[in-house]
């Protein structure tokens, strides 16, 4: 099920947008998320979509609506009229937007693949530090190197 939400306090896409008409918040201490994003901007020819670290000041005073909650559980794609999407429906929004996105879109009207993608992104979202570790990462600290007395 989307999480869309209109808000009339983000009714334009301005210049802290760079007059682009899609924002998409993600997690910039991530390194997976902060990959695939860097893809989305390759893939964005038409240069619609500017891209937000959640961690920067300017997400949460422009996009109020979205607690840090939720900035730090899932990706958000909003629209310059308001509407967010969240999760494994901000990747759905995302492939609307992008040139031949909708080829993957597709999968989207397969039975049960809708909820697949939802319970796939929140396993994602939870783990997602194991798969592409950050500085902030939980690492097992490694034990210092054995000193052996010189003889």
């Amino acid at each position: 099920m989307p999480n869309t939400k209109r808000t009339a306090d983000a009714r334009r896409a301005g210049p802290q947008s760079g007059g682009r008409p899609w924002t998409l918040v993600y997690d910039g201490s991530c390194n997976v998320c902060s990959r695939l994003v860097r893809r989305v901007q390759k893939w964005d020819t038409r240069h619609v979509i500017q891209a937000v670290a959640s961690q920067n000041d300017t997400a949460s005073t422009r996009f109020p609506w979205i607690s840090r909650e939720s900035f730090d559980e899932s990706m958000h794609v909003v629209a310059a009229d308001g509407r967010t999407w969240s999760g494994a429906a901000a990747a759905r929004q995302l492939l609307r937007i992008l040139p031949f996105g909708w080829l993957l879109g597709m999968l989207w009207g397969l039975p049960t693949f809708g909820a697949l993608a939802d319970r796939g992104y929140r396993l994602f979202a939870r783990n997602r530090y194991r798969f592409g570790c950050s500085e902030h990462c939980a690492v097992t600290p490694q034990a210092p190197p054995e000193v052996t007395p010189s003889e």
